[in-house]
C-alpha cells in the first residue's frame, strides 16, 4: 500500500509493509533517495496509519532532509577552501590559510574548520585533516565508551580502544575485550556514533549476533535500529578520502 504524507507545503510519498512480527507500534524507516517506508502489524486500519505517521512528520521530513544534505555536499575531495567537511553530524565549509610561518594546524572556528600551515598543498592539507580527526576520534570514542560502559552491568572496566581505517566497517570487538574502530565514524551523527559503540560493547557480553545480543541493545538503546540505517545509508558518504 502507497500512502502520502502531507506536512503543511511538502509531501512526500511512503509504502506500508503489514509485518507479523509487530504487535503495536509502527516502525518508520527513512530511506536514502527521498523515500522512506512504514512497518504496521497486520491488520492495521489505514486512518491509524496515516495519523502515526503524521506524528512523526517532522521528524521524518528532518531525517530527509539531512540525507539530501549529505549527499550534496559529501563529493570527492580536493581539500580547497569552500568544500564541506562532516564532523559529528555536522558539516563545516573548509578553510584554507597559508602562512609561511606557521606550522599546519587544524581549528574548527564558528561552523568552519580552518587550516593553517605554510602551504595550501592538497596532500598537506589531507594529511593535517586525517591527523585531526584521529585526534578527536580517540578523545571522543574514549569518553563517550567510558561513558556508556559504566551503565553496562556486564563491563567491569572499559575496554581498551585501537583506531584502524577500514573500509567496509565501523568497528569490532576482539575475544580478548578490545575495541577496534575506525576513525571515519568520527564525522557521523552523534547517536550512530553511540550505537556503534554499544553495539561493540554488547558483543563483550555475547560474542555473536544471537537473540539474546540484540535483546541487550533493545534494553540499552531502544532506537538502535534507527541509527543503524541511518549510518548505513551515508556510509559511503563519510568514508570518501
Amino acid at each position: 500500500m502507497r500512502l502520502t504524507l502531507r506536512y503543511g507545503s511538502r509531501t512526500a510519498e511512503y509504502d506500508v509493509h503489514e509485518s507479523a512480527r509487530l504487535t503495536a507500534k509502527l516502525r518508520i524507516h527513512v530511506e536514502p533517495g527521498g523515500i522512506f517506508t512504514v512497518e504496521a502489524p497486520v491488520g492495521t486500519p489505514e486512518d491509524k496509519i496515516r495519523a502515526g505517521v503524521q506524528k512523526r512528520a517532522r521528524w521524518i521530513l528532518d531525517h530527509l532532509d539531512r540525507f539530501e544534505d549529505y549527499r550534496r555536499h559529501a563529493l570527492a575531495r580536493d581539500y580547497s577552501s569552500g568544500e564541506t567537511h562532516f564532523y559529528l553530524g555536522r558539516r563545516y565549509k573548509l578553510k584554507i590559510h597559508t602562512d609561511s610561518a606557521a606550522a599546519r594546524s587544524v581549528r574548527l572556528v564558528a561552523g568552519r574548520l580552518e587550516v593553517t600551515g605554510p602551504t595550501g598543498d592538497a596532500d598537506d592539507v589531507r594529511l593535517a585533516l586525517q591527523r585531526w580527526y584521529r585526534q578527536r576520534a580517540r578523545v571522543y570514542f574514549s569518553s563517550r565508551t567510558a561513558q556508556l560502559a559504566a551503565d553496562l552491568p556486564w563491563v567491569k572496566a572499559t575496554p581498551p580502544i585501537k583506531l584502524l581505517k577500514m573500509n567496509r566497517y565501523w568497528g569490532s570487538c576482539s575475544p580478548g575485550g578490545a575495541l577496534t574502530l575506525n576513525p571515519a565514524l568520527i564525522k557521523a551523527p552523534a547517536h550512530c556514533v553511540e550505537y556503534v559503540l554499544l553495539h561493540e560493547l554488547c558483543h563483550l557480553a555475547e560474542h555473536n549476533h544471537s537473540p539474546r545480543f540484540y535483546a541487550l541493545l533493545d534494553r540499552h538503546m531502544p532506537g538502535w535500529e534507527q541509527a543503524k540505517h541511518e549510518l548505513d545509508a551515508i556510509s559511503e558518504m563519510l568514508l570518501v578520502a
